[in-house]
């Protein structure tokens, strides 16, 4: 602290330059500097105030989740009791239901749940929930919705924070099933457990925030369908959200890991929250997911997994409406064929060490794991040299050992598709290597194992659908191709994660403002999201919105949300940051339709001109808390087109003004073309008409609606059918005027390591 004080941090990099200086102090370790001083001054040194320390990472909204130094003896000692206490535990996952213990017809037999590194291993049982559970469950959870929607959202989240307490206390016990039951490699574990209890507290203090005062509606009783790649996190993300808002939740969790979820209930029910309001339903997705999605007290569904499955969701829900008339929310999130960017001004060392975590930590079975590493043609051969003999030094094996790099993959069926895919492009004579890792025989027979592998392919067009695991495909481009690569990669339509490796800001500009994707990561890698910190989420076929651990996901779980939601929610998530998306003051073609408004006697719609021109935040960017060494933007921007149907003129301007508000364009059915060339000629540009929405040409990507309830039915039923990504709908009642501004808008997360360039530059700046 003293050192920095005096402005020794800046001397620290231009001193250099001081002729004046003798050698001998110029090249002084300034650990020993900083070591004399404390041994002169009798005290081991002080945090500076400007550094938060770990714990107050986020300031006092929410206290920071605790980690495990694995490096520290002392740490393993105290873990090994908790490890050893979590492998000694008989396991059970039987339905958690409301009052459910004497029922015992409510759950089918028990069957084994095995270690996917050893299938000697049985980590437990699971008992799988009849349909007659499923109905006991649905009533219980609809007979408790509205208490718990009663109940404040202070209470509700001091449960939450508390289930997070508890699962911090338990972090050995948990990490042992996640190491069993999934398949983590223990550092994977740490950080798992962390992000469920982050989830746990972020909504908490959303909760406090933004509901807590303030008119809102819950949904009423939401499914919860979570996915095996992050048992704990994504269920406890899942869960935490829906009971912040005060919904009930039946949760569902996958068929390969619920011993996980049974635990995480367990906790949450220990917290506080009601077993009505809280219930686990094991079982298989096509009975008791279909079952519960099918029955019309349902009133939103949360999913993470496959695209395929969130379609046929979209489709199942089309035709439901709610009590209010409108639609039930589908939160989807899904894969994505995500890609990394490196340029010949990369750094290849820093490169290696981030694709070998992107690729293949949690065996490459994350989200937003890196599938196509497309590096510029002059770097190509020394990058994939480098890599390869970096994934030799990986050992694939067993995740309870400590040196294991790669785990298993979760189950036969995924390990049989991922050998069929390598051998698939080994036979069209696509150069394949893997890399034989330290891992021994004995480590890998008894389990679903996948070594490592690099597959160099011609085209991106290879590829059709996401590879799951630990396979990354190489593809090289040319410096001056690099527009058409990124092109090539939208095209795809899916738009979770990209990467980037350059020192080139020039660079950085062009592809951060050409990729669609929901988070984009630059000189770092890009998996593990960080609650609050990365919100994570992707567009296109890569997810609905909004996005997981950030500010508007909870609002998507009301029916009826706080005045000035976005207004409030982006304003206090960060300081605002200078980038090259800057909103215009008040859009043109808004200030046209509102001056056209008073013009013609349109009062209501001038109105929603000047209150949506004020709480619009379309553009605008915040800076996110996070660790030094990184910086963390969160921007909203408009969607691309957004469908708008309506009887009434009245409704349809509504809608208009809205759309203009955030910067989109309007797509408007032929019938409306009269009204079109009344209104001034800059409005008019920013709307575009169509013969029939229903053909797969006709793009957009929201769509509001006013009419009866009916109508609303069979619109969601026709976009249900459409190819491509969901589309979100928001149905309104004619004549209502509040549309949620959010539901036009998409979410960006830029994460870039301004470290990379050799040194922590916000630290050695810090006065």
């Amino acid at each position: 602290r003293r050192l920095l004080e005096n402005g020794a941090n800046t001397s620290f990099v231009n001193r250099i330059a001081d002729t004046s200086l003798p050698l001998d102090e110029l090249v002084q370790d300034p650990v020993q500097t900083v070591e004399q001083m404390a041994l002169r001054e009798g005290t081991l040194g002080l945090p500076h105030p400007s550094i938060a320390t770990p714990p107050d990472l986020y300031g006092v909204a929410r206290r920071n989740s605790k980690g495990v130094d694995l490096a520290c003896d002392t740490a393993l000692q105290a873990l090994h009791v908790e490890l050893l206490r979590s492998a000694h535990t008989e396991w059970q996952a039987q339905p958690l239901l409301a009052g459910a213990e004497a029922k015992a017809e409510w759950a089918e037999s028990a069957q084994p749940v095995l270690n996917p590194a050893d299938l000697r291993d049985p980590v437990g049982r699971v008992q799988e929930t009849t349909l007659a559970g499923v109905e006991w469950a649905m009533q219980a959870a609809t007979e408790a919705a509205p208490a718990w929607a009663a109940t404040a959202p202070a209470q509700r989240a001091q449960a939450l924070e508390q289930a997070a307490d508890l699962m911090e206390q338990q972090l050995g016990v948990l990490m042992g099933l996640l190491v069993r039951e999934a398949g983590k490699t223990c550092a994977n574990a740490v950080a798992e457990v962390r992000e469920a209890v982050d989830f746990l507290r972020y909504y908490a203090a959303q909760a406090r925030r933004d509901l807590a005062d303030l008119p809102h509606r819950p949904l009423g009783p939401v499914v919860c369908i979570s996915p095996w790649n992050f048992p704990l996190a994504i269920f406890t993300g899942q869960v935490a959200a829906a009971l912040a808002a005060g919904n009930p939740v039946l949760a569902k969790p996958a068929e390969q890991t619920p011993l996980l979820a049974a635990q995480a209930v367990r906790l949450l029910r220990q917290a506080g929250v009601p077993d009505a309001v809280l219930q686990l339903l094991p079982g298989r997705g096509e009975t008791v997911g279909a079952t519960l999605v099918a029955d019309e007290r349902v009133q939103g569904v949360m999913f993470t997994g496959s695209t395929e499955v969130a379609r046929l969701l979209q489709r199942q829900l089309a035709g439901r409406l709610s009590p209010s008339g409108r639609t039930i929310p589908l939160i989807a999130e899904t894969g994505g064929q995500n890609a990394m960017i490196v340029d010949s001004s990369a750094l290849v060392e820093q490169v290696v060490a981030d694709v070998l975590a992107s690729a293949f930590d949690s065996a490459g079975q994350r989200c937003s794991a890196l599938r196509v590493l497309c590096v510029q043609e002059e770097a190509a051969d020394r990058v994939l040299q480098m890599l390869t003999g970096a994934m030799a030094e990986l050992r694939l094996g067993r995740p309870d050992q400590l040196h294991t790099d790669v785990g298993p993959v979760i189950d036969a069926e995924a390990r049989a598709g991922l050998l069929r895919h390598i051998d698939a492009l080994r036979a069209q004579g696509r150069r394949v290597q893997q890399p034989l890792g330290r891992g021994g025989l004995d480590d890998t027979r008894h389990g679903h194992f996948v070594p490592p592998t690099v597959i160099e392919l011609n085209s991106l067009s290879e590829l059709q659908r996401e590879v799951f695991g630990p396979v990354l495909h190489v593809l090289r481009y040319r410096r001056e191709a690099l527009p058409e690569l990124l092109d090539q990669i939208n095209a795809t339509g899916y738009g979770l994660t990209l990467g980037l490796h350059t020192r080139i800001d020039e660079t950085i500009e062009r592809v951060v403002a050409g990729a669609h994707a929901g988070n984009v990561y630059v000189n770092r890698n890009m998996v593990g999201a960080v609650v609050g910190v990365q919100p994570f989420g992707g567009e296109g076929l890569s997810g609905t919105g909004p996005k997981a651990g950030g500010p508007l996901y909870l609002y998507r779980l009301l029916a009826q949300r706080p005045e000035a939601a976005l207004t409030r929610s982006l304003d206090e998530v960060g300081a605002p940051a200078q980038t090259g998306h800057q909103p215009e003051v008040l859009p043109a073609a808004l200030q046209a339709l509102a001056e056209w408004a008073e013009r013609n006697a349109q009062t209501a719609v001038a109105a929603s001109c000047a209150q949506w021109g004020a709480q619009a935040r379309s553009g605008h960017a915040r800076l996110l808390c996070g660790p030094t060494g990184e910086r963390n933007v969160y921007t909203l921007l408009p969607r691309e087109a957004v469908l708008c149907l309506a009887d009434q003129e009245g409704d349809r301007l509504i809608q208009l003004a809205a759309v203009l508000a955030v910067g989109s364009q309007a797509v408007w059915p032929d019938k409306a073309q009269a009204l079109l060339q009344r209104l001034p000629d800059v409005v008019q540009g920013r709307i575009v008409l169509c013969s029939d929405w229903t053909r797969p040409e006709t793009h957009f990507d929201a769509v509001l609606h006013h009419g009866e309830p009916a109508a609303l039915r069979q619109v969601a039923l026709r976009v249900a059918q459409r190819p491509g990504p969901i589309v979100g709908i928001t149905g309104l009642l004619p004549g209502d005027a509040a549309i949620p501004l959010e539901r036009l808008l998409v979410e960006r997360a830029l994460s870039v390591n301004t470290a990379a360039a050799g040194g922590n530059a916000s630290l050695m700046t810090l006065a």
